[in-house]
């Protein structure tokens, strides 16, 4: 932790880019998802990326390797949907906790390895709990607004178990990310804070909301200051924005985060808004240019890609940053 904080108020980290759209690069089948284990499961299984750290482990580890080659700091874990709440769909909650510390596993032996072959920049490991596909603050059923499809109990449960299982795997810190319901996002604060009690530990952990339209509040309809003063009285090493928008478009509440917090701040935008066909086609140029208006006006202490972001964009960032000095936690506008 404190090797972490000591590189923070020195640099500004980069986070690492997608996995999805390194993923997809790969063109996998049905058989890629399985094992042995799996061999007969009744369920497709393909597209269940999370699924990929025990069946696909080398993908997995050249993913990560390639981020740090790039010059990133941080690698978020493949454990976005890695909850027993994601997982039902796939009928697979029973393989949850190896998912997770699996994940967990991978992704810190690759930070490992380039720690020590440069001490210089030490490499840190996120684990990514994602929001599940679940909302607890709306209703699914537009003829029953009253009625909810999870609980807060229910996704407290699974987000300490996958929390536990990415502590086990040795994560360096917990980003609790793509918020779009911010009681969700509690929920899994709650379940962290539980952790931290019963192991008598501290653990490092940050929050990213996603702005979901032009109107600047999330799915759950918060805006962004108000997203923040939902989380603000938890112990929490940032907050930030991923997701959802690209660089241009998330500046404005970026800047209400910082000017309005002493975390520090993230985020990993897209690369972009997708085409017609879900693509992304902003270059990294095109993105890095975005990204400097985040760093001329000192907004950022982290900050990486989402969607349709890949390594190019990652070094092109990489090379932008290390320009600039990381915002001042703690002085407020």
């Amino acid at each position: 932790m404190k090797n972490l904080l000591n590189t923070l108020h020195k640099k500004i980290l980069v986070l690492d880019g997608a996995m999805g759209t390194m993923i997809q690069r790969h063109k996998l089948e049905e058989k890629d998802f399985r094992d042995e284990r799996l061999k007969n499961h009744s369920k497709s299984l393909k597209g269940n990326n999370d699924l990929l750290s025990i069946t696909r482990p080398d993908i997995i580890k050249d993913i990560h390797r390639r981020y740090f080659e790039a010059g990133a700091d941080i690698a978020e874990t493949n454990t976005f949907s890695s909850t027993t709440i994601a997982q039902a769909d796939y009928g697979l909650e029973e393989l949850v906790y190896e998912l997770n510390f699996q994940s967990a596993k991978i992704a810190k032996e690759v930070a490992h390895e380039f720690s020590r072959s440069n001490p210089d920049k030490p490499r840190f490991v996120a684990g990514s709990m994602g929001p599940t596909n679940r909302t607890a603050s709306l209703s699914p059923d537009v003829n029953d607004p009253g009625f909810r499809a999870i609980t807060f109990e229910e996704l407290k449960v699974a987000y300490k178990q996958q929390a536990e299982a990415l502590l086990d795997g040795g994560v360096d810190m917990l980003l609790v990310e793509t918020v779009f319901d911010t009681l969700n996002a509690k929920a899994a604060l709650f379940a962290i804070e539980e952790v931290k009690e019963e192991r008598n530990i501290e653990i490092n952990v940050m929050v990213s909301g996603t702005i979901t339209d032009a109107s600047g509040r999330t799915l759950s309809g918060q805006t962004t200051e108000a997203f923040l003063i939902s989380i603000s009285h938890m112990d929490l090493l940032s907050v930030g924005l991923n997701c959802a928008l690209g660089a241009s478009q998330l500046r404005p509440y970026l800047k209400t985060l910082s000017d309005k917090t002493d975390f520090f701040v993230s985020a990993h935008p897209n690369a972009g808004l997708p085409n017609e066909f879900g693509l992304y086609d902003e270059t990294p140029e095109l993105m890095t240019d975005q990204i400097r208006e985040f760093l001329d006006e000192g907004l950022i202490n982290i900050i990486g890609g989402c969607c349709g972001t890949t390594p190019e964009h990652i070094a092109s960032i990489v090379e932008l940053a290390a320009q600039y000095e990381p915002r001042k936690k703690g002085e407020l506008v």
